[in-house]
């Protein structure tokens, strides 16, 4: 049972989000479509799962519960929009907090924190192993310690925490993104847009470099 156990592939969930009021065209949810286009180049990594995450604060738990029964992941990537990132924004910490921004559905939680647990969570992403290879790449890559407030931070705090029902990865954690170049308002946040061809190379390189760093722990 150990033998068999060692020799498991990682079941691995990529989730992306779809667009939000004043973003009408998410990268995540592209960059999800192109990684289903490419299953047959992935599917050495382990057993994935690609997910759409709607922006709506109350449906999101019960989304993570049930990819929770369905997947029983070993590890949570999650990638959301930053208008300010310039590139890859490695999140280390999932604060307790929660914005004034309405979601898709117009819902804004009375409460300004998530729940009564601790005030930070960190990633247990192997951030420095994914910066590494995304520097390695010649890709754009940064640091942050603030997830924002809204339904990213919501999201990377659920699944840190143990929030939702079922839903556990000991691997899990979150990666901004930002606006592809052809997006409209693309240049508006402060960050610098990306070509998409450069998004799906460095999630890519970011599904390996996990995936490698499971299989290294488990595969003894």
């Amino acid at each position: 049972m150990k033998e068999a156990q060692s020799h498991r592939r990682p079941r691995i969930l990529v989730t992306g989000f779809s667009s939000f009021p004043g973003v009408s065209r998410n990268p995540t949810e592209r960059l999800i479509a192109e990684l289903e286009n490419r299953r047959a180049e992935t599917a050495a990594l382990g057993d994935i799962r690609l997910a759409m995450l709607d922006v709506d604060y109350r449906n999101l738990p019960q989304a993570l519960s049930r990819l929770g029964a369905e997947v029983r992941p070993d590890i949570a990537i999650h990638f959301g929009l930053s208008g300010r990132a310039g590139g890859f924004m490695l999140e280390r910490l999932a604060r307790n907090v929660v914005g004034p921004l309405p979601d898709n559905a117009g819902h804004v939680p009375e409460a300004r924190t998530i729940c009564a647990l601790a005030d930070a969570y960190p990633s247990t992403l192997p951030l420095d192993e994914m910066r590494d290879a995304l520097a390695g790449a010649g890709l754009p890559v940064d640091w942050s310690d603030d997830a924002g407030d809204y339904l990213c931070n919501f999201l990377f705090y659920h699944s840190r925490a143990g929030l939702a029902d079922g839903f556990a990865p000991p691997l899990s954690g979150f990666v901004h993104v930002p606006p592809l170049v052809d997006d409209p308002g693309a240049d508006g946040g402060g960050g610098a847009p990306i070509a998409f061809d450069r998004l799906v190379e460095g999630a890519l390189a970011i599904l390996s470099t996990v995936a490698g760093h499971w299989r290294g722990r488990h595969q003894m």
